[in-house]
């Protein structure tokens, strides 16, 4: 079904609906369109004003499609209007629309508004990581590092892994800021990527470089290179840990498994195929 390109009448919207093979799925397969064509906002717009006046309400899938579109076209008075329809309709809204209005919020003038919708997302589930994400990059944005930061260590709280994208944005803000507590969060970051062996891209990795470069009264100066096999920085000199263990170490582990798999309660069997 190919979507108009001008708001139809209900006369219009009817021969339509009537001339499609699958009438009761019309609206979505038309809003489906819509999205993949990136239609005008009032095109939708009379698709819905159709339904609701022809059923007495618009149904959720439809609903949320619509918010698709805004969202994807900045139309920030539509979602406040669609998230307002679906408070009185849904007592609960799921995952996918409520990371759909955090974004579409959050990435305008009403980014607060975003942050009131992630709190009412805390109430009923853990958020996504887009929820999050979409809140930090819009607090990072107006300069709100610290409320970005509490909302970063919330979700490792909660076992939400943030992406690369979102961790070298807090880099990306830092750049040329004083403060102490600033300091500790991003060498936080850096502490989270090596605990979880996580390594950064080269984009990233220049976001890291050039915040410490830019350090107020420092005199960081940073450089690409590659470790020899022997562990040592050809640029520094410096000799990273061994990964491997110490005998001390290997021996405490031994106890540990013994004491704690063997002995203990941990479930450790050796099988057979017999």
């Amino acid at each position: 079904v190919q979507p108009p390109d001008k708001p139809l009448q209900a006369e219009e919207w009817n021969k339509l609906r009537e001339d499609f093979q699958s009438p009761e799925i019309f609206e979505e397969v038309m809003m489906n369109n819509m999205i993949r064509c990136n239609s005008p906002i009032d095109v939708a717009k009379s698709l819905l004003s159709h339904v609701a006046k022809r059923n007495g309400d618009i149904a959720y899938n439809v609903l949320v499609k619509y918010l698709t579109l805004c969202v994807r076209q900045g139309q920030v008075s539509e979602i406040q209007d669609v998230y307002d329809i679906m408070k009185v309709r849904f007592k609960v809204l799921e995952s996918g629309a409520y990371s759909l209005l955090i974004r579409g919020l959050s990435s305008s003038n009403q980014w607060r508004m975003a942050l009131t919708v992630l709190e009412e997302v805390k109430k009923i589930m853990i958020p996504s990581r887009t929820c999050y994400e979409s809140c930090i990059k819009a607090a990072s944005r107006h300069q709100e590092l610290k409320l970005a930061f509490e909302l970063y260590n919330e979700m490792l709280a909660k076992d939400v892994v943030p992406t690369l994208d979102v961790l070298q944005l807090f880099f990306d803000f830092s750049r040329g800021m004083k403060g102490a507590e600033l300091q500790k969060e991003l060498f936080g970051i850096l502490l989270y990527l090596r605990e979880n062996q996580i390594y950064p891209h080269r984009t990233f990795m220049r976001s890291i470089k050039l915040w410490f470069e830019s350090l107020p009264g420092g005199n960081w100066r940073g450089r690409l290179t590659k470790i020899k096999d022997s562990g040592q920085c050809p640029v520094c000199n410096h000799q990273l840990e061994d990964s491997n263990l110490t005998e001390e170490e290997y021996s405490h582990l031994s106890e540990r498994i013994i004491r704690d798999v063997i002995h203990g309660t941990d479930t450790f069997r050796k099988t057979s195929p017999e």
